[in-house]
């Protein structure tokens, strides 16, 4: 597939400069720090040496005051108090954050995760029965309620109070809550808006510690939660979310809890006795990029075939042995859900070549009876990496579809939806990604108005995958200590991604060969100098090996890492795109 290379604006040139020299780094560096709004030396021991004192006082957040004394009322008057989350990462890591915190202090905590199936996303009247059955006259609910209008209303016609944790945008009309802890929220003047809805629910334990003189230990401890719920949900790691990704990744490298080190002993990232260190040790240091892609799955595996109560489980585990047990549980269902995502991706992609004058289409729309609904998002994204287009995936049960939306940079998936709302049941979202439900009977025309929305909205160069490049540099630049103030950058993610390089007049020393299925193995240098030769892997893409074999120079552009290999770190090159 056709790449389009866009070079981001270089920093101010005197900033630059005053920054290299004061932090004693070349100007490549200092750049890629103007290029994240760092332009001073202060702003930049900030962003290299986050502290846990940067963060921000959560009582500035709307409601904060109302939500603490409420909870001590309840532990007061020996009230039932129940932590309620959704059932994918965010939820789970919230839930067992936030029962975990006052299940330490205080005994009469339950929680309650919604079936996926049964009851849908977010508050549902059968959650709100169940904390009536139970005698509960408090719910604490975390990365959902904001737009659960009725379902609120029913529960205060129960006398149920209701605290809101959330993070998403709310709609026009706030739920009548005892109260609503949510950034994003009107008259709010919190200082950061990109919390996870488990960051939301950190900061009202970091309130309730403050209010009652509970040392600060007691909610750092569970950092390592907030900094999968950051990874898994793709929220932005700038400001608190950096500092709070920051101490959970090292909890998590130095001393994993039961749950997690569980989780990782079914991936190929094992841990070592290291005798020089003395130390326990995983055979590499984990970044965001492992928990989005090791951790992450796995615990959302457990709502998306069963319950996601087992993840909560797993993750408040103090037990190593019982973790053991409910990780394999796990992860046998994430072989499930890997089963029907390969499935399912395989018959949709059949569909969608027989759909007439595909070729001609902005859009994909595909749907089937009985596709699994819990991987129907997983798979929506494929498509829309294989075709680069916007794409919903439905699974027809009886008269009903209900499926995923995903979408590609810069186009605006959940408009495109609205546009077809009069013919849908229920929907909602945000800009590339989106969940939706409709009758069968409307779906002809939902595919012919979404495809007219799609047509006319999207912009030629959204239909071209799009790599940003940081800046130009040579082979040379990339020193040891290039390397170690690069990796001082991390975490990286949305906001904060890695940084991507381009190098021109670049061979191979002709060692490149296609591994596995679909991937290119390299030895690059630039302008014929072998001393400073890099390995490279290109991942899906064999189809670029005709340009290498013709042993004429081209340009990369990729991203710098750390490859650990029996035992052996080297710095590798990982190519996003060759021209």
């Amino acid at each position: 597939m056709i790449k389009r290379w866009k070079y981001k604006p270089a920093g101010d040139t005197e900033t630059v400069k005053k920054l290299s020299r004061e932090l004693n780094i070349n100007e490549i560096l200092s750049n890629l720090l103007v290029q994240r709004g760092v332009n001073t030396f202060d702003e930049a021991r900030d962003f290299f040496r986050p502290s846990l004192s940067s963060l921000h006082d959560p009582f500035l957040m709307l409601n904060m005051e109302k939500a603490v004394n409420r909870i001590r009322e309840a532990i007061s008057n020996n009230e039932n108090i129940l932590i309620y989350g959704d059932y994918d990462v965010d939820g789970t890591t919230a839930v067992a954050l936030v029962y975990s915190y006052f299940k330490d202090i205080y005994y009469n905590v339950d929680y309650y995760i919604p079936d996926r199936y049964k009851e849908g996303y977010g508050i549902s009247y059968e959650g709100i029965d169940y904390a009536y059955g139970k005698n509960i006259s408090l719910v604490i609910s975390l990365d959902c309620g904001i737009k659960a209008v009725e379902k609120i209303d029913y529960a205060n016609e129960k006398n149920i109070d209701f605290i809101i944790c959330d993070h998403h945008l709310p709609g026009e009309k706030l739920p009548e809550a005892y109260a609503i802890l949510d950034p994003k929220q009107p008259g709010d003047q919190y200082p950061y808006k990109e919390l996870s809805g488990c960051g939301v629910g950190f900061k009202l334990a970091q309130a309730f510690g403050q209010k009652n003189d509970i040392e600060d230990k007691a909610v750092y401890k569970h950092l390592d939660l907030v900094a999968i719920s950051i990874a898994a949900d793709i929220v932005d790691i700038t400001g608190e979310n950096r500092i709070l990704a920051y101490y959970g990744l090292k909890m998590i490298n130095d001393k994993p809890r039961p749950g997690i080190e569980s989780i990782l002993e079914f991936t190929n990232i094992k841990r070592f006795y290291d005798k020089n260190a003395k130390k326990t040790r995983f055979s590499k240091t984990l970044t965001i990029s492992d928990l989005v892609f090791t951790v992450a799955p796995r615990i959302n595996a457990a709502g998306r075939i069963s319950d996601g109560s087992s993840s909560v489980n797993l993750l408040k585990c103090s037990d190593k042995r019982r973790a053991n047990k409910i990780a394999d549980e796990i992860n046998n269902f994430n072989k499930e859900r890997r089963e029907l995502d390969e499935k399912i991706t395989k018959e949709a992609l059949e569909i969608i070549e027989n759909i007439e004058n595909f070729g001609e289409h902005k859009s994909t729309v595909v749907y089937k009876e009985g596709w699994h609904k819990g991987v129907l998002g997983i798979v929506a994204s494929r498509i829309t990496e294989h075709y680069y287009r916007p794409t919903v995936v439905l699974s027809l049960e009886g008269d009903t579809l209900t499926g995923s939306a995903r979408s590609v940079k810069g186009f605006d998936v959940y408009s495109a939806i609205e546009a077809c709302s009069d013919l849908l049941e229920n929907f909602g979202g945000h800009k590339f990604a989106a969940g939706l439900t409709i009758k069968k009977k409307n779906i002809k025309e939902f595919v012919r108005r979404f495809e007219k929305s799609v047509a006319e909205n999207i912009e030629k160069k959204m239909e071209v995958p799009e790599i940003e490049i940081d800046s130009n540099i040579s082979f040379r630049d990339i020193t040891d200590k290039f390397i170690s103030i690069l990796k001082q950058f991390a975490p990286f993610g949305p906001g904060n991604l890695a940084p991507i390089f381009a190098t021109e007049n670049v061979r191979d020393t002709s060692y490149g060969r296609i591994v596995g299925e679909n991937h290119i193995k390299l030895k690059l240098v630039e302008n014929g100098d072998f001393s400073h030769a890099f390995d490279a892997i290109a991942f899906q893409q064999a189809d670029k090996f005709d340009i290498i074999k013709k042993n004429l120079p081209f340009s990369v552009c990729y991203s710098i890492e750390e490859n650990h290999w029996q035992n052996r770190i080297t710095t590798q090159l990982l190519i996003k795109d060759i021209k």
